[in-house]
């Protein structure tokens, strides 16, 4: 499965919706994926579970790239 995670680069400051970023990772759970990014300071807004359609719509993207956590 591949997640995307939607996330502030500093876990200290106030989310601002402007500064959120995304990556996208291959994982089998929720849990996994918070477990494979542990080591970054990042402030975590959503983990989303991408489906197939979602998946697509997402690779059209300039900014997709897979993490390899």
């Amino acid at each position: 499965m591949i997640f995307k995670v939607l996330y502030q680069e500093n876990r200290n400051e106030v989310p601002v919706r402007e500064r959120t970023n995304s990556v996208y990772v291959e994982a089998d759970s929720v849990r996994e994926v918070r477990k494979k990014i542990s080591d970054r300071e990042y402030n975590i807004e959503y983990i989303h579970e991408l489906d197939e359609a979602h998946l697509e719509y997402e690779k059209q993207s300039d900014h997709f790239e897979m993490e390899n956590a």
